[in-house]
């Protein structure tokens, strides 16, 4: 089976077999070989030849990463001698190119290169090496942000004499052209050449109708099926599709909803509920089957006892319970008799039970998405303002852990308190006071006054402001007053209330920060559709009305998302996925501050996926059907 996974000391026996046996012998232009990439270059310029210089270098460059060198190998690479490759080593230059950008993970380099390779290239090779030529021409597509071309690579496989899966082959196909926008899988369609790749691109194409619901996909799968009955994909569907046939027929029909309805969270509870009520009202596929929801009020009621009496109900699906504590209480069980998914998430780090799943607006998804964001914007090094407190030590700590994953740091990370003096707190985290205290030393050191401007420390890409609207607007003016206007900032959702409010914030011009798209969707049919019957929906409740409407919608998709890795849903509140451990997580959009208003931002190329099959964002208003059960 072809698998997604090189392994390193492999490759590097194939390069140099590659390099042994196929006519690059080596050139002694001088005793010993040289240590580095700049002396390697000057020894070229003393070849006989241009394919002799260039024999010598792919020799180098070989030898390089045969060692681990790969930094002094790229610069050989990169070189402009091989601007115009000799024909004959054309191969060998792209086999090292591609090994290199996938050891060095070299995004540029992998787009510059993308833009020259074939997705036949892997092809050229002798048999013993295109299996690790394909692998290495697929890690540099997915580098460049490249779906469509890694589709192509590999619906080209399909021709090879390799020991393929068929049903890994047609997933991995699949994954990539979900992963392509809409608008390149258009323009393929319009030049594809080729029975398979057209079949491929239509299947795609039909799959992105917005508003379609499982059962609508279902239907457009099989009537693929029956169009394209000779097409590979049509024998053996990739699983994810395989699936929805499946799910489509088989759809949780006895659901209990278990949130709190009275005391502290009723508000909340309430919000979950009519978001929850509101997407099974709008969703007609629902005739089809005999749905029935039946709401428990959570508050005053241990949860584990109470799961045990809603067991006795014979429900499909339980849905809750909405706070930590109430989830703790049961995350401990052995086995779940009936799947449940939970409206949080259980810290305790304990391995969860089969069958529980777990969702909710979880901080420390914003954290992470903030941090790969700074890292496709290229901003390594960043300052941080985090509120005290328990939620402001998960968001630390996600966020440094999303920091290290994509090569930032966090030079200082500031606690604040709502009653600090937040114009200390700034100073103290931009470094002025450590410049006004080095004048003082100055000052002390030398006996008199000395003229003093205090500045910023200037070691610092962007700022990453956690911090409630009101805090916010009046951090943000500090930035500028403490000579850090200039610095880009970041926030997470808590910056915003979710309704435009241009007259107060306007001080919050320019900050860049990531909320879901219920919030940030102003053409979202089911926020307008529902907006008169809830007017209150807005700020926090409206987005625990968003995740309320998700919650449905996972209801029936939960074994999609568990049983199909890469599968996703384009929910209200961020594009979902599930990890091995049920736990749901989200992507959300981003919005920039504009005159007091949110904006929002396209995605950055890095962050491009394709557009979501499961066009669950924009579902159509329709009529309801069914009765639920409201206990």
């Amino acid at each position: 089976m072809i698998t997604n996974h090189l392994n390193a000391r492999y490759i590097v026996a194939i390069l140099a077999l590659l390099f042994t046996l196929g006519g690059c012998a080596p050139i002694n232009l001088q005793s010993g070989e040289p240590q580095t990439a700049d002396v390697a270059l000057a020894l070229a310029d003393e070849a006989e030849s241009e394919e002799a210089a260039q024999r010598y270098l792919l020799q180098t460059a070989d030898r390089f990463q045969a060692a681990g060198a790969h930094k002094e190998a790229r610069t050989i690479l990169q070189n402009r001698r091989f601007d115009t490759t000799v024909e004959s080593l054309k191969n060998q230059y792209l086999l090292l190119a591609m090994s290199g950008v996938a050891a060095l993970e070299d995004r540029l380099w992998a787009q510059q290169l993308s833009e020259t390779l074939s997705s036949s290239q892997f092809q050229q090779y002798r048999a013993d090496l295109v299996e690790q030529a394909l692998e290495l021409q697929l890690a540099t597509f997915d580098l460049a942000q490249q779906p469509m071309k890694v589709a192509q690579t590999l619906i080209v496989l399909k021709a090879q004499p390799l020991n393929t899966d068929t049903k890994d082959l047609n997933d991995r196909i699949w994954q990539a052209l979900k992963r392509t926008s809409s608008q390149v899988l258009n323009d393929e369609s319009q030049r594809a050449i080729g029975y398979d790749t057209q079949g491929w691109l239509e299947l795609a194409i039909i799959l992105r109708s917005p508003g379609m619901r499982l059962e609508a996909q279902s239907k457009a799968i099989r009537d693929w099926q029956y169009n394209w009955a000779g097409h590979p994909a049509a024998r053996e569907l990739p699983s994810e599709l395989s699936l929805i046939t499946l799910l489509a027929q088989e759809r949780p029909e006895k659901i209990t909803l278990a949130v709190p309805l009275t005391g502290p969270l009723a508000s909340a509870g309430a919000a979950v509920r009519d978001g929850f009520m509101a997407a099974f009202y709008t969703d007609t596929t629902a005739k089809d089957f005999n749905i029935e929801i039946s709401v428990t009020d959570t508050h005053g009621k241990p949860f584990d006892t109470l799961y045990e009496e809603l067991l006795k109900t014979s429900p499909d699906l339980i849905v809750g319970p909405l706070n930590k504590e109430a989830l703790a209480a049961i995350a401990g069980r052995n086995a779940m008799p009936i799947p449940l998914l939970a409206l949080n998430y259980d810290d305790s780090g304990n391995e969860p039970p089969a069958r529980l799943y777990q969702f909710g607006l979880s901080a420390e998804d914003e954290a992470r998405q903030i941090a790969e964001r700074l890292h496709a914007e290229g901003l390594k090094q960043v300052l941080a303002l985090i509120p005290g407190g328990d939620w402001g030590d998960r968001f630390e700590q996600a966020l440094l852990a999303g920091l290290d994953e994509n090569e930032g740091t966090a030079l200082q990370i500031q606690r604040f308190f709502r009653t600090d003096n937040l114009r200390a707190v700034s100073a103290d985290l931009l470094g002025v006071n450590v410049s006004r205290q080095r004048a003082i030393e100055v000052e002390q050191t030398i006996g008199q006054n000395v003229e003093f401007e205090p500045r910023r420390r200037q070691d610092v890409d962007a700022i990453i402001m956690v911090a409630q609207p009101t805090v916010a607007r009046q951090f943000k003016p500090l930035f500028a007053f403490y000579f850090a206007g200039d610095l880009p900032v970041y926030s997470p959702s808590l910056i915003y209330e979710g309704r435009p409010d241009p007259a107060r914030d306007r001080d919050l011009d320019q900050v860049v920060f990531t909320d879901i798209p219920w919030v940030l969707d102003e053409q979202n049919p089911l926020r307008s559709s529902v907006r008169s019957a809830f007017p209150n929906m807005g700020g926090q409740l409206g987005r625990l009305f968003a995740m309320g409407a998700d919650a449905f919608q996972l209801s029936a998709r939960l074994p999609l998302l568990e049983q199909v890795q890469g599968s996703t849903l384009d929910g209200h509140t961020g594009v979902l996925t599930m990890s091995e451990q049920g736990k749901i997580h989200r992507k959300q959009r981003w919005a920039r501050f504009e005159q007091g208003a949110p904006k929002p931002l396209p995605e950055l190329v890095e962050e491009e996926s394709g557009d979501n099959l499961e066009q669950m964002t924009n579902p159509t208003p329709q009529n309801a059907a069914g009765t639920p059960n409201r206990e």
